[in-house]
Order: C-alpha cells, then structure tokens, then sequence
C-alpha cells in the first residue's frame, strides 16, 4: 500500500485557461496513481510540495463553491476539461465527491465539458452525466497488456476495468473516446477491444523523459525509438479506420 499525504485545502481559483481545451478544472492537486511517466509532476515546481509524485494528494473542498461563482462572472462559455493534472476521479473522489459536485454546478449551465480519466468510478455517476446537454468521457488506456500496465501506471486501475466502463458508458448514450497516450508496448493490440465502445480516439506518443528509467530497468528501450511509435501508430490507425472509428493522431 503506496503512503499517501492528504491535505484538505481552500483554493484561490479552480477554473483556469487551458492549452488543450478552453479551461480546465481541476479538483485534486496530486494524484494517488502516480503514473511513471505523468506529465503532471512538473506541478511541483509550483505547488511546493517535497514528497513523491503519487504519495500526496491535496483535495480543494471549497471547488464547487468555486466553481459557480467563476462560471458566472466568465463572459465567454467555452469547454471545460475535468482534468488536465490530475485524475478527476482517483480512489479519494469516493471520499470527497469533488468532481461530483463539480460536475453538478455545471449540469445547470450551457457549458461543454470533458472528462479524462482512468477510473471506472466515474460510472458512479452515469445517471448525472446523462442529464448534461454537451459531456464526453474519455479514458486514458496506454497498452492492452496489464502485465506493461503495471510497470508504469502500477496504481491506476487494470486495463480490462477501463474497457469495461467505455462500454458501460457508450452503451448508456454517453459520448466516449479513448486517450492512448503515451503510446506503451502492446498498445497496438487495443483496437479489437475499443470496437463499439468508443466514437473517436486520440493516439499520442512519449514527450516526457520522466520515465526512461523505468523503460531500461525493464528492458524496453525500444519503445522509445521513432520505429516503435511510427509502427504503432500506423497498425492503430489502419485497424480503426477499418472499424470506421475515427482517430487523431497528435504527433
């Protein structure tokens, strides 16, 4: 069992500009899977916290308040991303229910949101999602095999659980995608198991270096190489066109 530091916080602000989509929410700072090669460390810089990246986790109990009041003092409505650093729905959300009540505040506005995840605890809220007039749910699925799953993301939920909630999701109306990024072994055999549960994909590569530790401890060097990701996205992007799924390649 990973130690985990947890601080219950007031913040300043939770509605905050976005280089991928028009905001960003983010409901937790820290994030209990602690993914090898998350983009997301680099927060540290700016938060001030010493420990780990995986063993803190600091909860903005005040977000939904928060939220509200910058919502309506926003003169352009613009898509939310729900979240760019952190999982919106790690295991403490079961706690907290701050995505919950997030998500609530903006089900009574116009707002477009997405939500990015690894979690299967986002089916809990299913029936809320429905209720939303513009929602996409999307899942970050890396590689189809659990054993390479739990190399990098050693505390984020099994492969098998987040394929299982797209098709719980999709089959309740709810529009998905998946994220495959960074590109891992073996993610070239995910196409098969993301037929009819998903209306697009995103496929992306490594771009961080946070990992490469990891990749030659284990002998997989070679997924680091231009071959490994040019090959992987060419047999992803062949399979899903032949499903008639569409797919974005980001690099």
């Amino acid at each position: 069992m990973v130690f985990m530091i947890v601080r219950e916080v007031m913040a300043k602000t939770v509605l905050s500009s976005s280089r991928v989509f028009d905001y960003a929410v983010n409901p937790y700072v820290g994030c209990e899977h602690g993914c090898a090669y998350c983009y997301a460390r680099f927060m540290k810089r700016y938060t001030g916290h010493r420990e780990e990246w995986g063993k803190f986790v600091d909860v903005k109990i005040n977000a939904a308040s928060l939220l509200q009041k910058e919502l309506r003092n926003k003169k352009k409505t613009g898509r939310i991303w729900i979240s760019g650093v952190c999982d919106p729905y790690q295991p403490l959300e079961k706690k907290y229910e701050i995505t919950r009540k997030c998500l609530e505040i903006i089900a009574e506005t116009p707002w477009p949101a997405t939500i990015q995840t690894k979690s299967p605890l986002v089916t809990r809220d299913i029936e809320l999602l429905r209720k939303m007039a513009n929602i996409e749910v999307g899942l970050t699925i890396t590689t189809a095999d659990d054993n390479v799953r739990r190399i990098f993301e050693t505390n984020a939920p099994p492969i098998q659980e987040r394929i299982q909630t797209l098709e719980r999701l999709h089959s309740s109306g709810i529009r998905t995608f998946v994220m495959i990024a960074p590109l891992l072994p073996k993610a070239e055999k995910l196409s098969q198991q993301l037929a009819e549960k998903v209306d697009y994909v995103l496929i992306d590569k490594m771009n961080y270096h946070y990992a490469d530790c990891v990749y030659r401890t284990n002998g997989l060097d070679y997924a680091l190489t231009p071959n490994f990701f040019t090959n992987t996205k060419t047999k992803l992007t062949n399979a899903f066109k032949k499903q008639e799924i569409p797919c974005q390649v980001l690099f």
